[in-house]
């Protein structure tokens, strides 16, 4: 009797956990579209995996259905394991025409045992060249982790597993250009890049090893404002004009991140020690290449550096 007990509660628990999965699970084909790759990119899993693929031949990529105009999107990604030089893999938002504005989360390969570079880099109006790489402190190809872009009017914050590694803050009062305008669609792709990809292009891409291939799951675009016309007209779901959502059930997490203004200190103190532990290159500290003159937005970091310097040698004094 005992037994047929047991067996009957762990098929409950069984069949609602399955019925809990069910209807917890992120289907991204319906958020994503796979458009290129000729048959190398899969929907797995009833949709809920995406895999990529690259030979010889094509890599393979896919975009979101909708555009968005300022929002905060997640996914999930396991990197290509092994000897993946010369191969890249993206996740990133991008716009419409010759003057796009693009923000990138691109993860470069390396022969087996060097580390994956991150490459991120923003582009205001067809001009980028503001590129900061890092090492990750995990391995990117065991298991899958969470990379992140948040977007409003005042600031792009790119996160890891929600640590923020990269800040790029709306310095338009002072000349920069911001992304503020035009909507853009999620992107990913796995292509070969061995002209620069690993070591600046001198380790190409071993073809023996493939085909490659690259995981995606878990699409969130919840807290992300979509762009559309309706009979002319231009409107954001779910955010309305006021930067709050339009609908009630989600007006706390979209105002959250919409009015978001800057890092909390705790956030800031996390950013500091990813960008001292794992960054390998910062644009902003490139004088041979911008030997004319550091960008404008460098320099405004650089003050705000020095101000944070004064502030703790000040506080040091007076105690």
């Amino acid at each position: 009797m005992v037994p047929q007990t047991l067996l009957a509660m762990s098929l409950i628990l069984f069949l609602g956990l399955n019925t809990f999965l069910v209807a917890h699970a992120n289907y991204l084909n319906q958020d994503i579209d796979i458009t290129w790759g000729d048959g190398r990119g899969n929907f797995l899993n009833s949709g809920t995996l995406l895999n990529l693929t690259l030979d010889q031949s094509s890599g393979s990529g896919f975009q979101s259905k909708a555009e968005y105009l300022y929002g905060k999107v997640d996914m999930q990604i396991k990197l290509v394991p092994g000897n993946s030089a010369g191969t890249v893999t993206t996740f990133y938002l991008k716009s419409q025409g010759l003057t796009w504005d693009e923000i990138d989360f691109e993860f470069l390969g390396n022969i087996s045992g060097d580390p994956y570079i991150l490459h991120t880099n923003v582009y205001t109006q067809g001009k980028g060249d503001r590129e900061q790489q890092f090492y990750l402190w995990f391995d990117p190809t065991a298991e899958f982790h969470n990379y992140s872009i948040l977007w409003n009017p005042s600031h792009i914050v790119f996160y890891v597993d929600g640590k923020p590694i990269r800040e790029f803050k709306n310095l338009e009062a002072m000349g920069v250009a911001y992304p503020k305008s035009q909507p853009m669609r999620m992107y990913g792709s796995l292509w070969n890049a061995d002209d620069w990809a690993t070591r600046g292009g001198l380790v190409k891409t071993n073809w023996s090893e493939g085909p490659f291939v690259a995981s995606f799951m878990n699409y969130n675009s919840d807290n992300a404002c979509v762009w559309s016309i309706d009979n002319g007209t231009t409107t954001t779901t779910p955010c309305s004009p006021s930067g709050s959502s339009s609908s009630s059930s989600s007006s706390t997490s979209t105002s959250e991140w919409f009015s978001q203004r800057g890092m909390d200190s705790s956030s800031r103190k996390v950013l500091k020690w990813v960008q001292k532990k794992f960054m390998v290159y910062d644009y902003c500290k490139d004088k041979k290449r911008f030997w004319q003159g550091l960008p404008v937005e460098c320099s405004t970091k650089k003050k705000n550096q020095n101000k944070n310097k004064n502030k703790i040698k000040n506080k040091n004094r007076k105690s």
